[in-house]
């Protein structure tokens, strides 16, 4: 650490009037509840909804007007910096302003800058592996119990160098991760297009001279079975391996695990669907892959991917029905996927789709690989800049 650095307890950092008490959400009878979520209104936000360094309003609950101002407390702003620290800790967010004010689950603590801090800086020191072990190591983490709370928060350490090199430092990770949620906005609006093309092209024109089918009649269907857990590793040795929904992105899953012991395969480009609770979820292989018993790969018979992905998008609906049905857990078995009735269009419908869209998700697959790319170098450097063995000092930013 560079001699004009100085470390800070988080309590300090209140007491200097530089960053004012970290609060979570509201805890007992108060916290809202699954049955007060409404479709519009003030945004409640759950360690789930961080995604990526950003707030995932697509996705999250709502509660009334009426009901968060009945709310003690939990009310973050645009420009807070969001810290998960419990069961799932260490995900970061900085709130944007798409919305005057959010409301945090107990699950999430929020930190208000004033003088002398700059929210982005904190947020990547946040991100780094040093205060990341600091904080699984005072959680627990590993636990199903995992939390920190306010009080133990007021303990953690904070490194923080001049404010301009704050802003620096900042500055430089910031126009990666910039690009990184451009790409990610891109892929989203090309997926939009592409199953608006689907329902335009498909499902809009269907009439009675096209074939009833099923599922099976235009792709094969491979159930995953998973290898013994004693040949899995997180080295990168063997087969990359998905278990789960639990690594599923946006379009493509996330890189965690490989066997050295591969049991059941999906190839890329393969549309992968969740098959357990919650039963219909999908996503992309981006590359040659072992699948696991909560996962099916579905591959086009006659290389029309791109038909097939955004079928099995049209068909969410219909898989849903499979959460939950006769047990706790939903799940669907290879005959009940095999058997999902579709309407199959002529050939040349089909050739059609396949010639507009196929182009469109070799893009989104381009942007992924940029996406990855951006990622490990903003990865690599955070550690060199948190640390000052990148000195900013002099830079001109």
């Amino acid at each position: 650490m560079k001699s004009n650095w100085k470390e800070y307890t988080v309590q300090e950092l209140i007491n200097l009037d530089m960053l004012e008490e970290p609060l979570d959400g509201n805890h007992g009878n108060i916290h809202p509840k699954a049955s007060d979520y409404v479709s519009e209104g003030v945004p409640f936000i759950m360690a789930n909804n961080l995604i990526g360094g950003h707030v995932d309003f697509d996705n999250c609950a709502f509660i009334t007007e009426e009901q968060a101002k009945t709310l003690r407390k939990g009310f973050a702003k645009p420009g807070d910096v969001l810290l998960t620290h419990k069961a799932t800790i260490g995900r970061t967010a900085i709130v944007s302003d798409q919305y005057d004010t959010i409301i945090l689950t107990p699950q999430v603590t929020y930190y208000r800058v004033k003088k002398g801090i700059d929210n982005r800086y904190l947020k990547y020191y946040f991100d780094s592996n040093e205060f990341q072990m600091t904080l699984s190591n005072w959680a627990g983490s590993g636990s199903t119990r995992a939390y920190l709370g306010i009080t133990a928060q007021h303990k953690l350490p904070i490194v923080l160098p001049p404010y301009d090199e704050q802003v620096k430092i900042a500055k430089i990770l910031r126009s990666l991760d910039d690009k990184i949620q451009i790409n990610n906005e891109i892929n989203k609006n090309l997926q939009a297009q592409a199953f608006a093309l689907y329902s335009k092209i498909i499902i809009d024109n269907a009439d009675n001279t096209w074939a009833p089918g099923v599922l099976s009649d235009i792709a094969d269907i491979t159930m995953g079975q998973s290898p013994k857990g004693d040949t899995y590793n997180e080295d990168g040795v063997g087969t990359v391996f998905f278990q789960g929904r639990a690594e599923f992105g946006f379009r493509f899953p996330t890189r965690r695990l490989c066997t050295t012991d591969p049991k059941r395969m999906a190839l890329a480009n393969d549309t992968l669907m969740s098959v357990r609770a919650p039963v219909g979820d999908i996503n992309v292989a981006y590359e040659d892959c072992c699948i696991g018993r909560g996962l099916a790969s579905i591959h086009s018979k006659d290389n029309h991917q791109s038909y097939v992905l955004y079928t099995m998008f049209n068909l969410r609906k219909q898989l849903h029905i499979f959460n939950g049905e006769g047990t706790v857990f939903g799940s669907i078995n290879k005959d009940s996927l095999n058997t999902m009735p579709i309407i199959i269009p002529p050939i040349k419908v089909i050739d059609t789709f396949e010639e507009i869209v196929a182009p469109m998700d070799n893009i989104i697959r381009n942007n992924y690989e940029e996406i990855c790319h951006l990622t490990n170098i903003r990865d690599s450097l955070l550690p060199r800049l948190m640390s000052g063995e990148i000195d900013v000092s002099d830079i001109d930013i």
